[in-house]
């Protein structure tokens, strides 16, 4: 006899626990039909594959195209259901004002793959991630071991913008140990049908932009946003320190469901739920309160 596994929430972000979603679990008991392949970092054309199934159609967000329908739309469709936001007032501090404003700003800004900036960053965040491999340019096969969909990572940012590669580059030059945890997924039992990193990455920051309703033009109308508000005038690099916490905990999620590519909208899904209530905490008055804050450092 078989016994199900209770579903649990992550209760300690220090530790990986079973996070059961009944649809995955139900799939897998009816026999793991789906194939499977082994992952390895010499894996270019099987994430090739996987991406270009997975990504495609933007969803188009506010004043620009910041997300992908694939993995996320309907996701995202369903979770901003929740709450009535029409009744939602607060005033903001001056301060919360200029740093929302600088952080709206950046969200709007489309990646240039013909702006200078651009593609130094772009560089960056190869010679961060693999400091003993040159790179033969900015548009070549290499780009595929990171993740990317295909060999020009400028095709991909059409999902989130520029925000998408600052967000990636400050997780690798803050939280190095981290990130190259993350990228070469070093922790765990991994899946043989593992999620690209690039790719998931820009999913991530479409799906804190969503989360904290930081598309709406004036301020946000949900209870995390506003307690972000309160994190973003402490630190104004809050937002990218909940990137970095985001992608962490969204791994260690993976972790704990055993999930494979087919089950990411659902990760996603309970690593956002965990955030919000995490956000929605009383006692939250700076990003390192955060419970899920000491994954940067596992």
């Amino acid at each position: 006899m078989k016994f199900r596994k209770r579903r649990q929430f992550f209760p300690s972000c220090s530790s990986h626990h079973q996070v059961e979603d009944d649809e995955a679990w139900e799939r897998r008991e009816k026999g793991n039909k789906e194939p499977r392949w082994q992952w390895s970092s010499s894996s270019a054309h099987v994430i090739a594959q996987l991406a270009n199934y997975l990504f495609y159609e933007p969803v188009v967000v506010a004043t620009g195209t910041v997300g992908t329908r694939s993995w996320i739309g309907g996701l995202f469709t369903r979770s901003n259901r929740r709450q009535d936001k029409s009744s939602v007032d607060y005033t903001l501090s001056p301060l919360q004002e200029e740093r929302l404003q600088k952080l709206q700003d950046r969200m709007v800004v489309p990646f240039d793959e013909t702006r200078f900036d651009h593609q130094e960053s772009l560089k960056s965040l190869w010679n961060v991630a693999y400091p003993n491999v040159s790179l033969t340019g900015l548009v070549t096969e290499q780009w595929k071991e990171m993740g990317w969909q295909g060999p020009n990572p400028s095709t991909d940012f059409r999902g989130c913008g520029f925000i998408a590669l600052e967000n990636l580059l400050f997780s690798a030059r803050t939280y190095p140990a981290c990130f190259r945890r993350l990228l070469f997924k070093q922790r765990g039992d991994r899946a043989k049908w593992e999620y690209p990193f690039a790719v998931a990455g820009i999913n991530i920051s479409f799906m804190l932009i969503q989360m904290l309703d930081l598309q709406n033009n004036s301020k946000p109308k949900c209870l995390p946003g506003m307690n972000f508000l309160k994190l973003l005038e402490e630190d104004e690099k809050a937002f990218d320190v909940l990137y970095c916490i985001a992608f962490a905990m969204m791994d260690a999620q993976w972790l704990a469901m055993h999930a494979s590519y087919m089950e990411f909208n659902e990760v996603l899904q309970a690593t956002r739920n965990q955030l919000e209530r995490e956000l929605s905490l009383d006692d939250i008055h700076r990003i390192q309160d955060l419970p899920a804050y000491n994954l940067l450092f596992q």
